[in-house]
């Protein structure tokens, strides 16, 4: 019998220089969040409050966010010439990432999640039943009073102008979340492009353009930079919404229902119904008036077999591409200290490739 080779374990890829970056900000933004949440006054209140605040600090720390604050340093960055950054924009930049949570828990509840793989919803956990989505929504309006609180006092030159711009933008697009959840017909006059415009509104309310803009305020950035700055965010902002809203239009990624099921008429729906041949634009009609709970697993079948036949995820990629490599674009007017502009291609890359 012949020597046994030696079976090596397959090689590990070294993280890229971008993601170890993300990881990195984001390591430093979860301390920061941490610390922001602890709060001993408030806690020696109430040992149900006390419980509910370690529950809001587990869910933060899971959060799979990690572009809003790096594009914000990055924005700050760009605009000082410079990596090195004071430690009140750490505090401002997690006190954004708090404002997001507000609006990301109230939109938890308006869902009516299912259980996630990696646990609960912070609803289901705080009490069954209503109960735990009201109480959502009080755990919510906490998290925005501690945003604006910590935003404001943030030790950085800007941070009041900087927490009303982000208000702004956040108000500004709160008709589109309406009129998003308020659902409506397939066959409504303009579709196409009406989805498309409350997809931009969200791309805005996401904060990945608002961030950079943001950031470079700080710094005390010129109009010029911040408008290209603005480009940049939008591009990747409008690229990641349609993807996202492709990949959940029956079931998002962690098995909650999807927006077909929760009446949400978004742009890949749209594109394909407008494509669609009379038979399957009606076909495609009846399904969407189903009441929620006929919305079963044949029935999504279904419209994903009339939603790809009719082009409309391919055309949502389509626009998605365009609007990455206009973030490409406007990327090449920014200036380069410390490589940090190819730094944000590398992260901007990925987007501008079509989904696999």
């Amino acid at each position: 019998m012949g020597p046994t080779p030696f079976i090596a374990a397959a090689p590990r890829l070294a993280p890229s220089v971008e993601r170890t970056w993300l990881a990195l900000v984001r390591a430093q933004v979860e301390g920061v969040l941490d610390e922001l949440l602890v709060l001993p006054d408030e806690a020696r209140l109430d040992e149900g409050w006390a419980r509910a605040l370690g529950q809001t600090r587990a869910q933060l720390s899971r959060s799979p966010q990690q572009m809003r604050p790096a594009l914000l340093l990055a924005g700050y960055c760009l605009a000082r010439g410079s990596t090195v950054v004071p430690a009140g924009l750490w505090r401002f930049v997690a006190g954004l990432e708090l404002l997001h949570a507000s609006r990301a828990l109230h939109s938890d509840v308006l869902a009516f999640s299912r259980p996630r793989p990696e646990g609960a919803p912070l609803h289901a956990r705080l009490a069954p039943g209503p109960a735990g989505g009201h109480l959502a929504v009080v755990v919510g309006d906490h998290l925005f009073a501690r945003a604006l609180e910590v935003m404001m006092e943030a030790d950085v030159p800007g941070a009041v102008q900087a927490s009303q711009y982000c208000l702004r933008m956040d108000r500004s697009t709160v008709p589109g979340l309406f009129r998003r959840e308020q659902g409506g017909l397939l066959a409504e006059q303009g579709g196409v492009r009406q989805a498309l415009r409350l997809a931009r509104l969200r791309m805005v309310r996401e904060g990945l353009a608002t961030s950079l803009v943001c950031g470079a305020m700080l710094a005390g950035a010129e109009e010029s930079l911040r408008l290209r700055l603005a480009g940049v965010g939008c591009g990747l902002g409008l690229a990641t919404l349609l993807r996202q809203e492709s990949a959940s239009l029956l079931e998002v990624p962690w098995g909650g229902p999807g927006d077909f099921v929760l009446g949400r008429c978004t742009f890949p729906l749209m594109a394909a119904w407008s494509r669609s041949r009379p038979e399957a634009r009606a076909e495609l009609e009846a399904l969407w008036n189903l009441p929620r709970e006929q919305k079963d697993a044949a029935v999504l079948s279904r419209v994903r077999v009339l939603v790809d036949e009719a082009g409309g995820r391919s055309a949502t990629e389509r626009i998605a591409a365009r609007a990455a490599h206009g973030a490409v674009r406007a990327l090449s007017t920014l200036p380069n200290p410390q490589g940090l502009r190819d730094l944000m291609r590398a992260l901007v890359g990925p987007s501008s490739q079509p989904m696999v």
